[in-house]
């Protein structure tokens, strides 16, 4: 059988810091990104590709804010402004997939799909929201908010008088239509799905379906669906070529392969740091820890080039 990888792609492979944000711009690095996982497809592998989705869903709900405050337009929940995400960026993941594959004469079904993440409703995270969310407030429209929508919001560090909404980040359990992309993934089908982490939601006591006020981390849900759906590997994309020790400190080094063992007593030393790698590393202990083969770390757009990149596996390869 055909070897699966599921790849995340991290916000650099969307959309870089020093950018605007336009469509030209995520469009090109989608497809720079997207050449780099050519080789994948011609060493055999069958892919499935997860995205991040942070500055889009912010944009989201900032449309949502201008809408409501100018033209009493209702505001739509977060798990809509996720969904909606994940839909609209997964088509532009698809439509320029879709061209790379035919400028390099590969044929291959592209297929997106709206991705539900199950959480549990009593997850801690819900008591002690962390996620910041949408624009930046004044103190008194904070408080407004918080009075009208029942909103929680804390005081932003950098930006005098700066407040923020914040939300949960609970735990992914699991992602409700992996059989189905399994099935599509080992018959060659190329699937994008979990964008963003899934859209969060938890079954009430009736089992129906219910939406969770929420985000997932989105490397710990793609670690999670390449897990469940019996993949090989896992890599996340993301802005630099290596996990760094002492990153941007004096012995600042790279590392090209990690074991369980000593990633776990880096993260638990404080190395790694909250907010931006430590997330990567757990959810790449995760995967390989549930029976996956090795997880990759590496920039997104060096990912054909294997000299870069770490390696993350069980045990240290021989």
């Amino acid at each position: 059988m055909s070897k699966l990888a599921v790849i995340a792609l991290g916000g650099n492979a969307l959309l870089r810091g020093d950018q605007e944000g336009t469509i030209e711009e995520q469009e090109q690095n989608t497809t720079d990104t997207i050449e780099n996982l050519i080789f994948l497809l011609e060493e055999g592998y069958n892919l499935v590709i997860t995205h991040g989705n942070g500055p889009q869903v912010g944009n989201i709900l900032m449309r949502n804010d201008a809408g409501e405050e100018k033209f009493g337009i209702p505001q739509m929940p977060l798990d809509i402004c996720v969904a909606d995400s994940q839909g609209g960026i997964g088509y532009m993941i698809e439509r320029m997939l879709l061209n790379v594959l035919k400028k390099h004469n590969i044929k291959k079904e592209v297929v997106t799909l709206v991705t539900m993440v199950e959480v549990d409703k009593n997850d801690n995270a819900f008591i002690n929201p962390t996620k910041r969310v949408g624009k930046i407030c004044t103190r008194e429209q904070a408080d407004r908010l918080a009075g009208e929508k029942g909103w929680k919001f804390r005081e932003e560090v950098k930006v005098k008088d700066g407040w923020r909404r914040v939300v949960p980040s609970p735990e992914p359990l699991r992602i409700l239509n992996e059989n189905v992309v399994k099935e599509m993934a080992e018959k060659g089908t190329i699937v994008i799905a979990s964008g963003g982490g899934g859209v969060p939601v938890y079954f009430d006591e009736d089992g129906n379906v219910r939406p969770a006020e929420a985000v997932v981390d989105k490397d710990l849900a793609g670690s999670l669906l390449a897990a469940r759906i019996g993949a090989d590997e896992f890599y996340i994309l993301t802005d630099v070529p290596y996990v760094y020790i002492n990153f941007k400190k004096p012995g600042q080094r790279e590392v090209e392969f990690l074991n369980k063992a000593d990633a776990e007593k880096y993260l638990s030393t404080g190395m790694f740091a909250e907010g931006s790698m430590a997330p990567k590393i757990r959810a790449c202990l995760q995967f390989i820890e549930m029976g996956g083969d090795k997880s990759v770390i590496t920039e997104a757009f060096k990912l054909a080039d294997k000299k870069f990149g770490t390696k993350i596996t069980m045990e240290y390869e021989n």
